[in-house]
C-alpha cells in the first residue's frame, strides 16, 4: 500500500519506458485503461508509480523497472518531498555503512515493524557519527542540562521548522548554548541547531518502501555509492535551486589549503569542498549551513566518505555562528555572492571584523574576516570570490589592511567557466591568520585565464592545477617568486598599497614573452592555411539535377521494432551488457570503483566538440556509446545526428540525447544519420511546446534501400560530415589568429607592416 503513496510524473513514466513525452501523451488519449491522475496540477499530472509500472508491464512497454530507476523514482515521488525521503535514505545507509548486520535483521520485519525498530537504531547511529542525542533523550533532556549532554536543534531565523512527525528538520530547544556575541541580539544560540535529528517511526513507515529499495541498491553498489547518485540525481533534477561548486575546482581549493586535522566550510552548500579533502580518522570536519537540506546533506555525505568527526549546524553563518570557540588548520569555503542582508545593521560591532566593518555591498569581506577569525595562528584558508571583490572602492581599505599584516597571501584568477556563473572569471583568494612572525612583504597573483576551454566544455583544470599550484608552492616555499610572464608574479604588497588597492591579477602581470606570440602566431597561421586547403579539397561537387525521388519510407520506431537497430535514451539508468559502466564502494571494502567516464551533451553534438561533461559519483551505469552509434539531440528544433566515431567510443549518453545502434548487416550508420539530418524529415517528427521544440525519433524516417545502396549514400554523407568538421575548424583557428593579431599590434610585437 505504501508504494502506491509514490508519484510519477509524465516525464518520469518516459525515462521509465525510455521514451519520449510525446508517446506518454499519445497513450493518455488512445488508452482508456492507462492509469487516472492521483495528484499534480492539471498540466502537470502525477500518476501512482506502482499503477504505472502495472500498465506498462501490461502493455508489454517494460520488462522490469531498472533498481535505479525505481529508487530513485520512490524518492522523487515521496509524499513529504525529494529531499525529505533523501536525508531517510541517507540516514539508513549510514546504518548499512557502520552497522550492517542491524540492517539483515531489521529488513525481515513488516514496514510497520521496520518503522518502529528502525527508529532507535538510527538514533544511535546518528549520535555516534553526529553526537546528536536520540530521539528519546533529547524529549527528556531539562534546560537545566550539564554542558555535557550533546546539543538538539534549534529554529533558524528566517525558515519554517517542519511539522511532519519525525521528519529530520525537526527542531527542539538546545541544552548547551554556544557562546554569543552580546553585542548584537540576533547571534543567539537559538539562530542554531545540529543537522540531523533521527526520524521517528511514522516518518520511517511512509518511507519503507523507498528505504527497502534503497538498501538493495546498497548491495549492489555500496553505501556510499547509493547516496552519492541519488544526490547527484537530485540534484540535477533541480538545478536551480543549488549552487555547486565543481568537483575539479574543489579538489584545487583542497590542495591548496594544504593537509590539515581541523577543517571549516561555514558555508558548505552539498559538501563538495570537504569531500574534495584527503580525510583521515583522526580528522575533524565542522560545517555550516542555513539551509537544513544541505547541512544534512552534507553531513551524510561526509559520515559516508570517512571515519572522520563531523560536527554540522544549520544556521545563518555571519549572524548566528555556531563554532565560535573554534580554531581550525583549514578554512575551504564558496560563500554566497552579492548578498545585501548578511546582517551589516546587526553584526557592527562583531569581534571579527579585525580588518574593517564591511560595507553592506562587501559580503564577502565579511565572509574573508569570518574564515581569518575561525584560524589558528599560521592556518589557511581558501575562498571563492567574485571579481568585484578584488577591486571595488568600497572594500579598499579592508583589502589594504589585509595585505598590510600579511593575512592575504594570494589571488589567483580562474578561467572563464571554472564555477557558477560560468560567465565571469572568478577568484580565488588564499589567506593565512598572521602569526608572531612579521607580515611578509610579498603576495602572489596569478592569472590561469589561459586554460579556458571552448565552449560549455570548461577549462583545461590539469594545467590549471599543474599551473596552480606550482606557482603556490614556490611562493609558499620561498616567500616570492621568479616572474613568470602572463601567469605569475609575486608583487610587493607596498606597490598594491594605492588609493584603489586593486588585487585583480591580470592589471599587474606583464605579457607573455613576444618571441613566444610570435612563434604562436605563425604555427596559427599554418594551421589555418592548411584547414583550408583542406576545406577545398573536400568541398562537394556540384550536384546533378534530379527528380524527387519517390521511395518507400519507414521510420525509425518500426527499424527498432524490426531487430534492425536499437533505442537509448540518455540517462536512463540499467543497459543491456556491454553498454554500461559498473563499480563498486572501495569504503565498503569491495572491489574498486573504475575510472569516472567524459559524457556527451546535446552541446558537444550539436557543436561537433569532444564529450565535455562528467559523470557524477554513483551514476556509474549509464548508456555508453560505441563506435557506429548514432547520436540524435531531442531538443531545439535542428536538424543533426552524430555518428561515434573511435575518439568518442566509450563516452557516457547524456540527457536529452538519443541513441541509434543499427545492425551493420541492415543498416549503415552514415546513411541511418544523414537521412536524420533531412530538414523535412526533423519538421515533420517534431513536435511544439510553448518554449522549446521536441523531436520524436521514432516518427523519422528513411527510405528502404538495399544495403549497397545504402553505403552509396552513407559514403557521400560521410564526405560532407569531414566537409562540415573541416569549416569548423578553419574558423575556430581563424578566430584564434584575428585575437593573436589584435593582441600582437596592440603591445607592439607584430609590426603593422
Amino acid at each position: 500500500m505504501q508504494d502506491n503513496a509514490t508519484e510519477v510524473t509524465a516525464a518520469g513514466i518516459a525515462r521509465l519506458a525510455g521514451v519520449g513525452r510525446a508517446a506518454v501523451s499519445n497513450w493518455r488519449r488512445r488508452h482508456a485503461d492507462f492509469p487516472k491522475p492521483v495528484g499534480g496540477t492539471e498540466t502537470s499530472p502525477s500518476f501512482a508509480l506502482a499503477e504505472v509500472e502495472r500498465w506498462l508491464r501490461g502493455q508489454g512497454k517494460l520488462a522490469e523497472v531498472p533498481l535505479r530507476e525505481r529508487v530513485w523514482q520512490q524518492l522523487a515521488g515521496h509524499p513529504e518531498g525529494p529531499a525529505t525521503a533523501l536525508l531517510h535514505a541517507g540516514c539508513l545507509l549510514l546504518l548499512i555503512h557502520d552497522r550492517p548486520t542491524a540492517w539483515l535483521t531489521l529488513s525481515t520485519e513488516s514496514d510497520a515493524r521496520l518503522a518502529a525498530l528502525l527508529q532507535e537504531e538510527l538514533a544511535q547511529v546518528l549520535a555516534a557519527r553526529f553526537a546528536t542525542a536520540p530521539a528519546s533523550a533529547a524529549a527528556s533532556a531539562a534546560p537545566s542540562a550539564t554542558p555535557s549532554a550533546a546539543p538538539a536543534p534549534r529554529a533558524t531565523p528566517g525558515t519554517t521548522p517542519r511539522t511532519t512527525p519525525g521528519a529530520p528538520l525537526r527542531t527542539t530547544p538546545a541544552t548547551t548554548p554556544p557562546p554569543v556575541n552580546r553585542a548584537t541580539a540576533v547571534n543567539t544560540p537559538d539562530s542554531v541547531h545540529t543537522a540531523i535529528v533521527p526520524p521517528t517511526g511514522p516518518a520511517l513507515l511512509v518511507s519503507a518502501p523507498l528505504l527497502r529499495g534503497a538498501a538493495e541498491l546498497a548491495a549492489d553498489l555500496g553505501a556510499r555509492q547509493t547516496f552519492e547518485f541519488l544526490l547527484g540525481r537530485h540534484l540535477d533534477a533541480n538545478p536551480r535551486q543549488y549552487t555547486l561548486t565543481p568537483a575539479e575546482l574543489a579538489d584545487l581549493m583542497a590542495r591548496l589549503a594544504g593537509p590539515a586535522r581541523t577543517v571549516l566550510d561555514p558555508a558548505c552548500g552539498t559538501g563538495a569542498l570537504l569531500r574534495a579533502v584527503d580525510a583521515r580518522p583522526e580528522q575533524e570536519f565542522h560545517v555550516q549551513d542555513s539551509a537544513p537540506e544541505l547541512a544534512a546533506f552534507t553531513a551524510l555525505r561526509l559520515a559516508l566518505h570517512s571515519r572522520a568527526a563531523v560536527r554540522a549546524a544549520v544556521g545563518d553563518t555571519l549572524r548566528a555562528d555556531a563554532h565560535p570557540g573554534l580554531r581550525a588548520d583549514a578554512v575551504l569555503c564558496h560563500p554566497p555572492f552579492n548578498e545585501r542582508n548578511w546582517g551589516h545593521d546587526e553584526l557592527a560591532y562583531d569581534p571579527r571584523w579585525e580588518y574593517g566593518f564591511p560595507a553592506r555591498t562587501e559580503s564577502e569581506l565579511a565572509w574573508v574576516q569570518h574564515a581569518l577569525a575561525r584560524l589558528k595562528e599560521g592556518g589557511t584558508a581558501v575562498l571563492l570570490m567574485p571579481p568585484a571583490a578584488a577591486s571595488r572602492r568600497s572594500g579598499r581599505r579592508i583589502r589594504a589592511d589585509l595585505l598590510r599584516r600579511g593575512a592575504l597571501r594570494a589571488v589567483i584568477a580562474l578561467p572563464l567557466g571554472a564555477a557558477p556563473p560560468h560567465s565571469i572569471p572568478l577568484h580565488l583568494w588564499v589567506l593565512r591568520r598572521p602569526g608572531a612572525a612579521p607580515a611578509v612583504p610579498e603576495v602572489l597573483l596569478v592569472d590561469a585565464g589561459q586554460f579556458a576551454g571552448e565552449g560549455r566544455g570548461g577549462p583545461d583544470w590539469r594545467a590549471v592545477k599543474e599551473a596552480v599550484e606550482d606557482a603556490w608552492g614556490t611562493f609558499d616555499r620561498a616567500g616570492t617568486l621568479t616572474e613568470r610572464p602572463g601567469l605569475a608574479r609575486a608583487l610587493p604588497v607596498i606597490d598594491l598599497l594605492d588609493d584603489d588597492v586593486d588585487l585583480a591579477p591580470a592589471r599587474h602581470l606583464p605579457p607573455p614573452a613576444a618571441a613566444d606570440g610570435a612563434e604562436a602566431l605563425t604555427a596559427v597561421r599554418d594551421r589555418l592555411a592548411t584547414t583550408l586547403r583542406l576545406t577545398g579539397d573536400l568541398t562537394p561537387p556540384p550536384a546533378a539535377p534530379a527528380q524527387p525521388a519517390r521511395w518507400p519510407l519507414t521510420t525509425v520506431g518500426e527499424l527498432a521494432r524490426g531487430g534492425a537497430l536499437v533505442m537509448r535514451s540518455g540517462g536512463t539508468g540499467t543497459t543491456p551488457g556491454g553498454w554500461s559502466t559498473g563499480g563498486t564502494d572501495p569504503a565498503d571494502g569491495e572491489n574498486a570503483a573504475p575510472a569516472r567516464v567524459p559524457v556527451l551533451t546535446d552541446h558537444d553534438v550539436l557543436s561537433g566538440a569532444a564529450p565535455s561533461g562528467t559523470l557524477p559519483e554513483g551514476e556509474d551505469d549509464t548508456v555508453l556509446t560505441a563506435p557506429g552509434d548514432v547520436v540524435v539531440p531531442v531538443l531545439g528544433g535542428g536538424a543533426m545526428a552524430r555518428v561515434i566515431d573511435e575518439v568518442t567510443g566509450g563516452a557516457a549518453l547524456g540527457r536529452n540525447l538519443v541513441l541509434l545502434r543499427p545492425d551493420p548487416a541492415a543498416l549503415d550508420p552514415w546513411f541511418l544519420a544523414g537521412f536524420l539530418r533531412g530538414t523535412a524529415n526533423t519538421r515533420q517528427a517534431s513536435s511544439y511546446a510553448s518554449t522549446a521544440t521536441r523531436l520524436d525519433v521514432r516518427r523519422l524516417q528513411l527510405p528502404r534501400l538495399p544495403l549497397d545502396e545504402q553505403r552509396r549514400y552513407g559514403a557521400r554523407f560521410h564526405a560532407l560530415d569531414r566537409f562540415e568538421r573541416a569549416l569548423r575548424n578553419a574558423s575556430r583557428i581563424g578566430d584564434q589568429l584575428v585575437r593573436g593579431m589584435y593582441d600582437g599590434l596592440t603591445d607592439g610585437t607584430v609590426a603593422p607592416d
